[in-house]
């Protein structure tokens, strides 16, 4: 993972309007522009802010990125909250359920 090149696509998102349109209108040609992971430009693509935040993503970079992706503050912080959390849950081992 590259959180650089993240940081970078939402520092141009969040500063420039040309790059805000080419994201609306043809998203994998500007996200293909960046030294990207599969996993980083899919979170990209799907405003997947929980993702963006546990991946590393600083959070004054995050929340212009996910007011103009829809998500009122409340909500913002309620997202970030509940990845965390998920974070932390102990991934069940699918093994021991046959």
């Amino acid at each position: 993972m590259s959180l650089y090149s993240v940081q970078k696509v939402l520092f141009h998102l969040n500063k420039n309007a040309t790059a805000r349109e080419r994201f609306k209108s043809d998203r994998d040609a500007l996200l293909a522009e960046y030294a990207l992971s599969e996993e980083e430009r899919r979170a990209l693509a799907d405003a997947d802010v929980g993702q963006l935040h546990l991946m590393g993503v600083h959070p004054l970079l995050l929340a212009p990125f996910a007011g103009r992706s829809g998500l009122k503050w409340p909500d913002y912080l309620a997202t970030l909250q509940r990845a965390r959390d998920a974070a932390k849950q102990p991934q069940m081992n699918t093994d021991t359920h046959r």
